[in-house]
């Protein structure tokens, strides 16, 4: 099939990505983006102990992923594409090819306020995200497949607390 969820979470693969999202979904790969993850070696292993064994992860920093992404689209098995922010995926959107991003835990940090239980933003946050959508991309936060998609003006406007 191809990349079927492109989703921000800031803790990366954990259960909630690979058993609520990965298997209502049938992922069978997980492109995990971060530029400090790919680098090392050690995180990359700690990720992979949190996916099933017949889960392929690919660990890519950004420029590698920006020249990788049309091989994972055409990947003929169901894949999510992970950042851990805001800016990488914004990256990877301007790159080309991203119409949608789901929002999922985007936690409390000094300088964030809270949006939705589990989305804490900073002003710089919200202005990128409001550029991405001012771009044609569709941003909604859902923190499980069930969940009702809660669309940006949404989130950022407090109505859906």
């Amino acid at each position: 099939m191809t990349l079927v969820l492109n989703r921000i979470d800031d803790r990366l693969i954990h259960g909630q990505v690979v058993v609520g999202w990965g298997q209502p979904l049938d992922i069978r790969f997980i492109v995990l983006v971060d530029d400090s993850v790919a680098a090392s070696e050690w995180e990359q292993e700690l990720y992979r102990m949190g996916a099933p064994p017949e889960m392929d992860v690919y660990f890519l920093n950004v420029s590698a992923a920006i020249d990788e992404l049309p091989r994972y689209r055409a990947d003929s098995r169901h894949g999510i594409l992970l950042t851990g922010d805001i800016d990488t995926m914004r990256r990877l959107v301007e790159a080309g090819g991203i119409s949608a991003i789901n929002l999922g835990g985007i936690h409390h940090r000094t300088g964030r306020t809270q949006r939705l239980r589990y989305v804490f933003l900073n002003e710089d946050e919200e202005t990128a995200l409001r550029d991405l959508a001012s771009r044609g991309v569709a941003v909604t936060a859902q923190d499980v497949p069930g969940a009702r998609p809660i669309p940006l003006d949404d989130i950022l406007s407090g109505v859906a607390r």
